[in-house]
């Protein structure tokens, strides 16, 4: 089968891989409904993380099953699946505590930039829908494998409540989904923090009540102003830099919490400014399996409608133009249809 393969930063080529097999009894292997090109891609795309061999890329997914390993029980052949980008037992004591993403067995998945993928520990990372879902409803369950579930993760890392105001810091595809989980958890008021009009435009239909153009300190001081010099209840955090960590951090009030689901590239903290501030910070890889069954109800209800994201669909083969478009900040989120 063809599939995407990164050989060094910038160098994405469709390919011939062999198709994906049960390796353990607890495997599962899908036919992928559709693909896409992630945020966190483009860091090696880039050069900013190493590419020491050639890699499987693609780590969202959704799609029908069409084999399961003897040991697979919650799920078969023919069910439509959404599974988390973090492979887990959902057994384990840090899965019943809800952080699936720090499984005691963890994995990432890779390989789903391709029609098939392997999915292992099946019974615990994937969820199926109670019924076949229609084609435009497709994009909406694939982000729900990761860039929504990342982004509501920095809602609720943040303490999202009924009433509270709430400053999204990156205007990606994750930040935009976290915009949408703030108002679906409630906020009262949702600052966005973008420069991009296309990305405002969606960012005000997810639920954004102001928008604020400047960046750092910038951006921070019309964080305090829009708030009366206070600060927001929940800050979200959704870039990885250290410009946009500290964006976060100084935008929230004492006392307030930062969600931060942005990779770090590059973040330093200083303990003795954070132990001044009086913050709260929890963040790192979302655990998506914890979100999942709730986000697949909103979706097939047609309560929201995440798939809005995706601004830029090309055929699986042409992922390279994907790639580009979403480096030169062309498109939002990629899609790609297998």
């Amino acid at each position: 089968m063809l599939a995407t393969v990164l050989h060094s930063p910038g160098n994405i080529i469709c390919e011939e891989v062999s198709e994906p097999k049960i390796e353990k009894p607890t495997d599962a292997i899908i036919k992928l409904s559709a693909s896409c090109v992630c945020g966190s891609d483009l860091w090696p795309y880039r050069g900013l993380q190493p590419v020491n061999a050639p890699q499987h890329m693609g780590h969202e997914y959704c799609g029908v099953v069409v084999e399961v390993g003897s040991e697979v029980k919650t799920v078969g052949p023919g069910q439509f699946v959404v599974g988390s980008f973090v492979i887990s037992d959902n057994t384990c004591p840090h899965c019943r505590y809800g952080f699936q993403s720090s499984c005691e067995h963890r994995e990432f998945m890779t390989g789903a930039q391709a029609p098939f993928a392997r999915i292992p520990l099946a019974d615990g990372t994937l969820v199926a829908t109670e019924t076949m879902p229609s084609d435009d409803l497709i994009p909406s369950l694939l982000a729900a494998s990761d860039v929504l579930g990342t982004g509501w993760y920095a809602a609720d890392a943040a303490r999202v409540k009924p009433g509270c105001t709430a400053v999204v810091v990156g205007d990606g595809a994750v930040g935009l989904m976290g915009v949408l989980s703030a108002k679906q958890l409630g906020a009262e008021r949702i600052i966005a923090m973008s420069r991009h009009k296309a990305r405002q435009e969606l960012a005000l239909e997810y639920g954004a009540t102001d928008i604020v153009t400047e960046r750092g300190d910038a951006g921070v001081a019309k964080v305090k102003e829009l708030t009366g010099g206070v600060g927001a209840d929940s800050v979200l955090e959704c870039v990885g830099t250290q410009e946009s960590m500290m964006q976060a951090i100084n935008s929230a009030r004492p006392g307030g919490s930062i969600g931060y689901v942005g990779v770090p590239h590059g973040v330093e903290l200083d303990g003795q400014m954070l132990f001044f501030q009086q913050k709260n910070l929890l963040g790192g890889p979302a655990p998506v399996r914890r979100f999942l069954p709730h986000l697949i109800d909103l979706i097939m209800a047609r309560k929201i409608n995440p798939g809005k994201v995706f601004d830029l669909e090309v055929p699986f083969t042409d992922v390279a133009e994907g790639y580009r478009a979403m480096d030169e900040r062309r498109a939002i989120k990629a899609l790609l249809r297998v």
